[in-house]
């Protein structure tokens, strides 16, 4: 027992130390844990034999994630991504499994192992790519909607290859496992409900077996849920969600066929079901943990005898199969017209193997498809192309982004013909909304954008818009800034937004300069600079979400509205002091003296505000508005008509 505890203390200790330390370097939390297994087994050598075992019982983390994979399959989304996901990720695996299997096959490699290797390689690591996307804000670009669609059907196909697999079996290898099998077989015998049974029946036994799982996941799981749900007992819907899971591994490990087929075919049956969350959050972290070990274990299994004796021919594999990748993904971007800088993310993006490369080679090894030989040398690939993959994304965020941005606004800056009264700089999601709402009331604007893309997006719509850097005072003068009655700063870059407003507040003292604040940070600098009104992007919005929630908490929406006016009284109130005390201290001073305690005071002050009871105390501004006199658009367009155009 003290053994045990031991062990799994050694494992939890690196995967603790390990994981946090690969996340903050970008590296990810998959070779988080294989680096910790690397460390605690052929490193250190903390572990040893005992890793064999741990990893059979670690493999229930990968029948978990198709768990979980089958329950995030809603056929709507299916049937919405079935073009991306059957063509591009259909054609990815087929055409990846082909060309590896060829070069294997040139290689002396048995049919039915060059096809093994090449179902390995076609996969790539789902973990790895979508933690970068979301790390890096490209899960919504075109290459990264394309690369999650070859993920998902690289996660599907993982089920048939399963399936699969077991049918490429080497007689030579079988014969080898027999002598051992059968030693094991006189002291334990395989539970089986199929041994012996001729072949209909056996399949007979099959088909009711996967019947009974759809079946039974679609008309018994919902009164089970809902009778353990009455109990309000959270411990009891985790024992129950793992009941089902393991459950239906050992029905399908009883009649022969694959756990992970099972448990992928209920939580697609899940997967509309009003407690598919509940059942995620329940077995998300046994997934994460049981994962985490077993990628611990392939870490502390790499043999790096093989690495150091074959250095050169295990490198040169590692990126022959990334090239091999690439150039198949290359293709297929291509043949899809995934355009520019896109492209080049789908192709790095994926150009590596994945984690079910581990769990597809531990199959093939038990399942005497591979011999072990190849298999530790196979494992050292996977390994390293995954380890190389933030490589990958380095070089696409330093060395082809930039490229494809530079060579995008390295057109010549627009022709501006017009002046507007309103000049906008910036036309992202910001500049967009200010655009609309101005054109659509008659005022005349002139929008300028220094991104290429930007300008031609806006103007498939409809939109008038003008390449060209706002910062430029040769484009603000061609655009009428002379005579213009307002600049609204709508730029991203922050630095650039603050020298556009000095620069305007400086030489054209009469414009009025509107701009957007990122944060009350850069809402000081743009004041300091000299511009007349400042909005944060965030701020309105998140007062109306706060609104909405006091609705639905069951608040009279006129009272919401007085507290919405209140807070915004209390922040305007505040804002010059606040404001005076960030100007007078440095940046290192601002926290710790006088700014700080203005700030925790505006918090006391806007509680104790919205304490007071306003019933006989309506503001003017909560009593409605006076109607515009009659003919008052046709006066304000009169109005501009007369004002001075430049020439």
């Amino acid at each position: 027992m003290t053994s045990i505890f031991l062990q799994a203390f050694v494992y939890l200790v690196a995967a603790v130390i390990a994981v946090p330390i690969a996340k903050r370097l970008g590296l990810g939390s998959v070779l988080g844990y294989l680096i910790a297994g690397v460390v605690i087994g052929p490193i250190i050598g903390l572990v040893g034999e005992e890793t064999t075992t741990i990893q059979h019982f670690a493999e229930f983390g990968v029948v978990m994630m198709l768990f979980l994979v089958g329950l995030e399959l809603e056929p709507k989304m299916l049937w919405a991504m079935r073009n991306r996901l059957m063509g591009l990720g259909g054609l990815q695996v087929g055409g990846t499994a082909a060309v590896v299997m060829a070069v294997a096959l040139f290689f002396g490699q048995p049919w039915t192992i060059a096809l093994t290797i090449g179902l390995i390689f076609a996969l790539s690591s789902t973990a790895i790519v979508l933690q970068t996307f979301n790390e890096k804000g490209l899960t919504k670009t075109e290459g990264g909607q394309n690369a999650f669609s070859v993920l998902l059907f690289q996660d599907i196909a993982v089920i048939p290859m399963l399936a699969f697999i077991p049918l490429l079996a080497l007689p030579e290898l079988v014969a080898q496992a027999q002598s051992a099998v059968a030693q094991a077989a006189e002291h334990h015998e395989e539970l089986s409900l199929v041994a012996g049974l001729p072949g209909w029946a056996y399949g007979l036994v099959i088909t009711g077996s996967i019947v009974a799982v759809v079946v039974g996941g679609h008309f018994l799981s919902r009164p089970l849920f809902r009778f353990v749900a009455s109990s309000g007992l959270r411990e009891i819907f985790t024992a129950t969600a793992l009941m089902l899971v393991i459950g239906i591994a050992a029905l399908m490990s009883l009649v022969g066929l694959s756990p992970a087929l099972g448990t992928f075919l209920a939580g697609v049956v899940l997967a509309n079901s009003e407690f598919r969350h509940e059942l995620e959050s329940n077995i998300d972290p046994f997934k994460g943990l049981l994962l985490g070990l077993f990628f611990i274990t392939v870490g502390a299994g790499i043999n790096f005898s093989v690495l150091f004796n074959d250095f050169a021919v295990i490198i040169a594999l590692t990126f022959g199969v990334m090239v091999v990748k690439a150039l198949v993904l290359f293709a297929l971007a291509l043949i899809f017209r995934i355009k520019g800088s896109d492209r080049w993310l789908f192709t790095l993006s994926l150009a590596q193997a994945g984690e079910f490369g581990f769990v597809l080679l531990s199959f093939s090894l038990q399942n005497h498809v591979i011999p072990a030989e190849i298999a530790q040398t196979l494992s050292l690939v996977v390994a390293l192309s995954m380890f190389l993959t933030p490589g990958l994304f380095i070089l696409f965020d330093k060395v082809i982004l930039p490229r494809f941005e530079q060579s995008s606004n390295d057109r010549e800056t627009d022709v501006i013909d017009e002046h507007g009264t309103v000049i906008i700089a910036g036309i992202g999601r910001f500049g967009q909304i200010v655009n609309r709402l101005l054109a659509s009331n008659g005022v005349k604007t002139v929008v300028l954008d220094h991104q290429a893309n930007q300008v031609d997006t806006v103007r498939q719509f409809g939109l008038p818009a003008y390449f060209g850097d706002a910062t430029r005072p040769d484009l603000l003068h061609t655009a009428g800034i002379e005579h213009a009655t307002a600049l609204v700063v709508a730029i991203d870059h922050q630095e650039h937004s603050i020298e556009l407003v000095k620069y305007v507040k400086h030489t054209y003292p009469k414009v009025k300069v509107i701009a957007r604040a990122f944060d009350r940070g850069h809402g000081y600098l743009l004041r300091q600079a000299g511009a007349d009104i400042i909005e944060s992007e965030t701020y309105h919005s998140a007062l109306e979400i706060g609104g909405h929630a006091m609705k639905a908490m069951g608040l009279h929406p006129f009272y919401i509205e007085q507290q919405k006016f209140t807070y915004k009284r209390v922040e305007d109130r505040k804002s010059d002091k606040l404001y005076a005390a960030w100007e007078a201290g440095s940046e290192e001073e601002r926290f710790d003296n006088n700014y700080r305690e203005l700030f925790v005071r505006l918090e006391e002050v806007m509680a104790e505000e919205m304490k007071i009871d306003r019933s006989d105390k309506h503001a003017r501004s909560e009593r409605g508005w006076t109607p515009p006199p009659k003919g008052y658009a046709e006066i304000i367009e009169e109005d501009d008509s007369e004002q001075p155009q430049a020439s």
